[in-house]
């Protein structure tokens, strides 16, 4: 009773963890307390021997020595072992990391690295082991006919045997795999039970075989009637033994000379598929017969502590078959005549004490491993199907029976077995079983190999003996010999498991299981960030890096996704202020609106991070958010302001999601309705009013404007981009324009001279005409004023076209004439002409009579003039004054004179040089 409380009590951890508290429905569902019946060695040990001794054991160890000699064997031993230790460290370390549920290796990777790399992985697995299945069922079925079929060994001379063919090979298996199918209908710990003694039975037959290879000697062994072209006995040998120089081979028991003769390779035809031999076929044969170190870790919604049992039980199954195999090929090498080896795969019957205990081990070692994989593979597509991530195609396969046994998921494995089962001889099904174990074992090796770099705190198993580099090794020698065995069945496996990968990342998930790529993403951006040093940054790579300071996000959707345009893959933050004291609050009042930004973004699919505040005032926030955001390396270098005017503001979320809804009805554009599509209105609160309170003033906002400034950041202001639409844009047949004023229009002397915001306007109009979406619909054009009178105008834009081209910006200039916008100036000033000069060289920045309105209003008409086909204008933002003499509500009411009615405009204000002309 304590260690099942222990058990729950950890699960419930995980779960409330995971899910914020909700209980999670896993694989075992409500009968896990009884159908946790099974130890070390009956759950993991027993399933994990007889899979990995399986065909290989009694029906392919020979050829393998045979064809690939005594140290080509032994090599492969050590490669194939080698991958199998680094990857059981691997999976000891994972089950080892929390509690374990049904599902075994699936359910370990995937909350290990995520659903999306689980459900790729986890499917591929499964179909692993449904080929095992249907590769042990064929070693089965293979002794069968050979021994008991038509001209058998077992059978007496005359004795008629079962036919032999394909159909009734296919037949064979079919009864057999009937047979796995009912012991699995009736439960995984029937099987369980049943492996104590299938071991058992097991080492008493090869121990026999053993003992035989030292009492047996100088035996004539026929060559199986499936061998039509077999290796010829030498006549002077053949003649001593009294054997068949052609249908025979001879077992001359153990001595130097025999094993001297099997040291070295000598590959030929294999007889049951006709095909050549060589190391990676060979190879691939020796590696899918011990394929079963998950067996162990596929029960583990039987175990009864997962998380000791699949470490203790996986690494002495393995060293104990290793044991074995290593013993065996040292008899056979020296005991069995080449010849004899590749020319019959069952010779040890004839050679033992007993020839019906091989047999009755190769019956045992087959059926139980198939046994395993179907039960094993059954586990792992319900845990796959419980966790919804393909959808509802594999829904059926979670039907239970009230003992909790999963019979639907048992029939789909079973279907698919019998499918597999058409494709012919164990050796043709090898190639594909060792392909899929392979890709598993390396992706298994991937996963710890990723949580082990990460350095999670959250990650320290039990399990202490492994690092990161037996995982990079398992996983490298994983897909090194996937490759080796068969490349082009490897590219394909490779590309089916990206295939999958990609469907369940376009998916989507709802439920967090704490993917790996998380953790990856913060270690390498961390490391990354440190190297990412300020006093390294040059002009040349320059790019504009935005705080947009963000009131409502209802009346500014088209303003967020403008300035996301704007950024050219540079850092984007969105900068929200709320207005409070935070020592009245009992606690952080912004907790629960972070995820509600979040929701935001990917609402309208904005690349942006998002950075909230509380203080007791706007201009405080500001303060606040322009010094902490960012990181590093990257911080803001621009900060974006809407537009302060009396305009009412428009619900522009809401028309955005209405647009959604009505397209949707025509375009599948979710599979689902989430959450925060449905609440994300009411997330936020109503617009105001035209009259209502903005929280702050006029001369507030322009002093937010200069404060920026004095933090040396760019400023840039927004208005009127609630009349944008990009979806018009992308539509009209028309050429529209991004319209560039690089003239501070409040000294009207300097229309002649670039300072750094001239350079800023003009590089940030040619950030947004390089987005495609932008590119495609509109072309640059950059003004400039002249008095007729003074100046000419086509040396005016050969100047101008000759500076655009050192900057290496595309666009038309557009001279336009404005004096009699001066003259009216002039006359307005008194006609005085030092009078003139001296309020032209002040403008607003220096005590004295202000520009006249009419003069502004007038600049206003001359831009209206030229913005019929336009899209976007960038207007000269003259410096914020200081608050002295009501100069700030006086600027602020200029610049709203200056961009009344005009299209969307951006008012820029630049300190630093952005644009370079060196290589």
């Amino acid at each position: 009773m304590e260690h099942a409380f222990r058990w729950s009590l950890s699960m419930s951890c995980q779960n409330s963890s995971v899910d914020g508290g909700a209980p999670q429905v896993g694989v075992e569902g409500g009968a896990a307390a009884t159908r946790r019946t099974l130890g070390t060695f009956a759950g993991v040990f027993c399933p994990v021997a007889l899979s990995m001794f399986s065909t290989l054991l009694f029906l392919r160890l020979g050829m393998v020595l045979g064809q690939a000699g005594f140290i080509q064997t032994l090599v492969m031993f050590f490669l194939a072992y080698a991958i199998l230790f680094m990857t059981i460290l691997s999976i000891c370390a994972i089950s080892t990391n929390g509690a374990i549920e049904g599902g075994g290796a699936y359910f370990m990777i995937s909350r290990a690295l995520g659903p999306e790399f689980g459900g790729s992985i986890g499917l591929l697995f499964f179909f692993a082991q449904v080929v095992s299945c249907a590769m042990y069922i064929s070693g089965f079925v293979e002794a069968l006919t050979n021994n008991f079929g038509e001209s058998g060994t077992l059978l007496g001379h005359g004795m008629p045997g079962l036919p032999v063919g394909f159909w009734w090979r296919y037949l064979y298996a079919t009864l057999i795999l009937a047979f796995c199918l009912m012991v699995s209908l009736i439960g995984g710990h029937m099987y369980g039970k049943t492996n104590v003694f299938t071991l058992l039975v097991l080492v008493v037959c090869t121990f026999f075989v053993i003992i035989s290879t030292f009492v047996k000697k100088n035996l004539c062994v026929d060559y199986p009637k499936e061998n039509t072209n077999p290796p010829q006995m030498d006549a002077a040998v053949a003649e001593l033994h009294n054997c068949s120089q052609n249908w025979s081979a001879l077992y001359p028991g153990m001595n130097g000379h025999t094993f001297l003769g099997n040291v070295y390779a000598g590959y030929m035809n294999d007889y049951t598929s006709s095909s050549g031999m060589s190391f990676p076929t060979v190879f691939a044969i020796l590696f899918s017969s011990v394929t079963g170190i998950m067996n162990g870790a596929n029960m583990s919604g039987e175990l009864k502590d997962p998380t000791k049992s699949i470490p203790k039980g996986t690494l002495m199954a393995t060293c104990f078959t290793l044991s074995v195999y290593i013993v065996l090929t040292i008899l056979f090498a020296c005991s069995a005549d080449r010849n004899l080896l590749v020319g019959n795969y069952t010779f040890m019957i004839q050679v033992n004490l007993w020839p019906p205990f091989v047999v009755i081990g190769i019956f045992a070692a087959t059926l139980s491993a198939a046994l395993g994989n179907l039960i094993g593979g059954s586990r792992i597509l319900l845990a796959l199907a419980k966790d919804e991530l393909y959808w509802i195609f594999l829904k059926p396969a979670t039907f239970m029976t009230k003992s909790g046994n999963p019979i639907a998921s048992v029939m789909i494995t079973w279907f698919l077995v019998q499918l597999v089962l058409l494709t012919g001889s164990l050796n043709s099904i090898a190639n594909m079983c060792s392909e899929l174990f392979l890709l598993s074992y390396a992706t298994t090796n991937l996963a710890c190999l990723a949580l082990d770099l990460t350095s999670a705190p959250n990650f320290r198993p039990i399990f202490r003996y492994f690092s990161s580099y037996t995982a990079f090794i398992g996983m490298v020698g994983s897909l090194t010999m996937c490759f080796v065995v068969n490349a082009k069945q490897a590219s394909i496996a490779i590309a089916v498991l990206f295939v999958l990968l990609l469907v369940l990342h376009l998916r989507g998930f709802e439920k967090s299981w704490g993917s790996i790529s998380q953790a990856l993403i913060f270690h390498q951006v961390r490391k990354y960030l440190l190297l990412l040093d300020s006093r390294k940054d040059h002009i040349k790579f320059w790019r504009p890096q935005m705080l947009l300071m963000v009131s409502n996000p209802r009346s500014c959707c088209q303003l967020i996704d403008f300035v996301n345009d704007l950024k050219k893959s540079g850092l984007y933050i969105l900068g929200h202020v709320r207005v409070g004291d935070f020592d009245w609050e009992n606690e952080d009042p912004l907790i629960d609106d972070y995820p509600k930004w979040l929701g935001l973004v990917d609402h309208l699919k904005v690349k942006a991070f998002i950075e909230l505040t509380m203080a007791r005032s706007i201009r405080e926030g500001i303060h606040h958010l322009i010094r902490v955001s960012g990181l590093g390396g990257m911080k803001p270098n621009t900060i974006c302001f809407g537009f302060y005017d009396n305009e009412q503001p428009s619900d522009a979320l809401a028309r955005l999601q209405q647009k959604m809804a009505a397209r949707k009805r025509f375009i599948k554009l979710y599979t689902s309705e989430t959450p925060e599509n449905t609440e994300l209105l009411s997330n936020f609160a109503s617009l105001r009013p035209s009259d209502g309170s903005r929280g702050f003033n006029g001369q507030e906002y322009v002093q937010m404007v200069y404060d920026t400034l004095k933090l040396n950041k760019n400023v840039c202001l927004f208005r009127n981009f609630h009349v944008l639409d990009k979806d018009a844009l992308s539509a009209t047949r028309r050429t529209m324009y991004i319209d560039v004023w690089p003239i501070n229009f409040f000294q009207p002397e300097s229309a002649n001279h670039f300072d750094n915001t001239c350079l800023f306007v003009l590089q940030l109009a040619c950030v947004l005409h390089m987005v495609p979406s932008w590119k495609r619909k509109t072309k640059l054009r950059v003004f400039t004023c002249i008095e007729e009178q003074r100046e000419e105008r086509a040396r005016k834009e050969k100047k101008l076209a000759e500076f655009m081209k050192i900057l290496r910006i595309r666009g038309e200039i557009k001279v336009v004439g404005w004096e009699h916008i001066l003259r009216s100036l002039h006359q307005s000033l008194g006609g005085q002409p030092n009078l003139e000069m001296e309020m032209l060289a002040s403008g607003v920045h220096e005590p004295g009579e202000p520009l006249p309105d009419e003069y502004l209003m007038k600049i206003n008409g001359m831009i209206k003039d030229h913005c019929e086909e336009t899209a976007v204008v960038f207007l000269y933002l003259p410096k914020a004054p200081r608050n002295e003499n009501n100069q700030q509500e006086t600027y602020l009411r200029k610049l709203q004179l200056m961009s009344h009615e005009l299209p969307p405009t951006v008012l820029v204000h630049g300190l630093q040089p952005v644009t370079s002309t060196a290589l």
